[in-house]
């Protein structure tokens, strides 16, 4: 009887001890529900302690990368100031460079071009002595030129006779035909008091045809339906020079003078030349 109530008294104890057990574990629930729904309360209103400390992490995070942005930022454009500093003064350079040497080369054509007129000027002025009071015409023709002659006073002493310069053959270059060489060597002959022999008796020649269009019009050259210009780069060819490369550098009224490239000789061309095959020029 005894052993049952003891029996009796340990089923009670831990029916007992499992309730309470229960009832605990059901009190830690609700606790841990309640503390969960206050801080989702909390993060809600934005009071929760580790979400303000997260937060406060993150907003110095970034500050910080605001203020590398901002320092790369600066450097970026100082580089890019430096190499604009950089390029334009280089630019500016090479202007300046390029500026002086456009002024040189341009300095340099007009010297030539003036000491190809003045060559021009002194083998026309030769050319007018050789034929002894007779100008030269583009097209070849002797013209006799008109002088007036002064009556000398009895006190005045006698003219001295005018020395005549010598011509260089190297300044006078030009194309003449045969008959015309016959008509200069006839003048020549009768000026200086030489018999004039029979064989340069010039015989009359007949006129030849104009194979080539050839003209001058506003400073350049017109032949062979092409247009030809100063400091341009020609092929020459003709029966008594053969053939040769040149450069145009005078551009007249009636003819072209032409610089030859091996010896830098200058020629002379006329428009009559050209038209009469007598000279072909070509584009090089």
């Amino acid at each position: 009887m005894a052993s049952f109530n003891t029996e009796d008294a340990s089923e009670t104890d831990m029916v007992k001890r499992e309730t309470e057990y229960t009832e605990i574990k059901e009190q830690m629930y609700q606790d841990k529900l309640a503390h969960l729904k206050k801080q989702l309360q909390q993060l809600e209103e934005g009071t929760l302690p580790e979400y303000i400390k997260k937060r406060k992490k993150i907003d110095q995070q970034y500050k910080e990368r605001i203020r590398v942005n901002e320092i790369w930022r600066e450097f970026e454009l100082d580089v890019v100031e430096r190499e604009y500093i950089k390029e334009k003064k280089a630019s500016v350079k090479d202007f300046e460079l390029m500026f002086q040497e456009k002024k040189i080369e341009l300095k340099k054509n007009l010297i030539e071009e003036l000491e190809d007129k003045k060559k021009n000027i002194e083998s026309e002025r030769n050319s007018m002595d050789l034929t002894g009071g007779f100008l030269l015409s583009d097209s070849m023709e002797m013209k006799p030129v008109t002088t007036r002659k002064l009556r000398r006073r009895p006190n005045d002493p006698m003219p001295l006779p005018e020395k005549r310069r010598k011509q260089n053959p190297a300044q006078l270059n030009l194309f003449l035909d045969d008959d015309d060489i016959m008509d200069d060597l006839r003048i020549i002959n009768k000026v200086s008091g030489k018999p004039v022999s029979k064989k340069v008796t010039p015989h009359p020649s007949p006129i030849e045809p104009i194979i080539a269009e050839a003209k001058i019009d506003d400073g350049r050259l017109y032949y062979d339906k092409r247009w030809f210009h100063r400091n341009q780069p020609v092929f020459v060819e003709s029966k008594d020079m053969g053939k040769f490369t040149g450069v145009i550098t005078t551009v007249g009224s009636q003819e072209i003078w032409i610089r030859k490239i091996p010896d830098n000789c200058k020629m002379r061309i006329s428009v009559g030349q050209l038209e009469k095959g007598q000279i072909f020029l070509r584009r090089r």
